[in-house]
């Protein structure tokens, strides 16, 4: 006799979970000190009448200060395009198996990083008084120094000669960063030392260049501030013009930083996408944008994939 039985019920094929991530309490409470403090310090300097809120507002589109600006941008470009370029020089140079090459190189970074920038500056301000003519060793070349050497010249051959020193040191880690074989394998191919460098190595290279010469940006547009002292119209020239002549001294002080903040905070972001754009091919996953990051920082729960789901 065959005894017919009803089948079990299985449980669904399909079940959802979820993932819920561990409480941070001390996290938000860090955070919320953070916030309550940086509050404090906001309704500080909003309300404290010293600051002369209305007289910021008055200045912080002056034709004067605008034109400041530009200057400081226009400063900020070619200095960091003489640092960048003769920088690579330098770096090169510095790896080269000449050891006179090598020593040059050194003594150029030795002293340019030796030497406090603000001291170059006015040496350059300054060089007609060592060389009243500029001959360049050539016959017939009489060239005065004094029409020569203008405070926006002596401002970009001090902060560009400046800034190539630290720029080739950024450069060689770069290069030291790429494995020898890599040349090894160009050279083996027939390829020459200049185009080995220039294709081969210096693309690979640019993962470790990139962040630091963001840094060196950033911090160029700060050190433009030092040309003041030779009279170059820059932004905090311009706002120290002003308050000669008005005695605002810490409103028009006031002015100069926000615009400084307001320009770095769009060179922060262009470094970050352009950092971004060069990890492609050192990491698997690209680094998570502020956005990506926010939504990470608030969200409870994290979805998991289903198992066995049927289409």
């Amino acid at each position: 006799m065959t005894i017919m039985t009803e089948p079990k019920k299985t449980a669904s094929a399909v079940d959802e979970y979820s993932i819920v991530n561990a409480r941070h309490p001390g996290r938000w409470i860090s955070a919320a000190v953070i916030v309550f403090l940086g509050l404090l310090l906001l309704r500080s300097v909003v309300t404290n009448p010293n600051f002369g809120w209305s007289t910021v507002g008055m200045y912080i589109r002056d034709v004067s200060i605008v034109r400041g600006i530009g200057v400081t941008l226009q400063l900020t470009v070619i200095c960091m395009a003489i640092g960048i370029v003769l920088g690579v020089v330098l770096a090169v140079m510095r790896i080269a198996a000449n050891p006179v090459v090598r020593s040059a190189a050194y003594a150029y970074v030795s002293f340019f990083r030796g030497t406090p920038v603000l001291v170059q500056l006015l040496f350059w301000y300054n060089l007609a008084a060592l060389y009243p003519s500029i001959t360049f060793g050539i016959p017939g070349v009489d060239l005065d120094a004094n029409a020569i050497i203008t405070p926006m010249t002596a401002a970009i051959l001090g902060l560009g000669l400046n800034q190539a020193a630290y720029m080739s040191e950024i450069v060689r880690a770069g290069i030291l960063s790429v494995e020898n074989g890599q040349s090894e394998a160009a050279g083996a191919l027939g390829i020459n030392r200049l185009q080995t460098m220039r294709r081969i190595v210096l693309p690979q290279a640019m993962r470790v260049i990139i962040p630091p010469t963001g840094n060196e940006a950033i911090g160029m547009l700060k050190a433009t501030a030092l040309v003041s002292v030779i009279s170059v119209p820059e932004l905090l020239y311009s706002a120290q013009i002003i308050y000669a002549r008005t005695f605002e001294t810490i409103p028009l002080l006031m002015v100069a930083s926000l615009w400084y903040i307001v320009v770095t905070s769009i060179l922060s972001v262009g470094q970050y996408y352009v950092e971004r754009h060069y990890a492609k091919g050192g990491q698997r996953s690209l680094p998570a944008t502020p956005w990506q990051q926010l939504k990470r920082f608030v969200r409870v729960h994290d979805p998991l994939a289903l198992k066995g789901a049927k289409k």
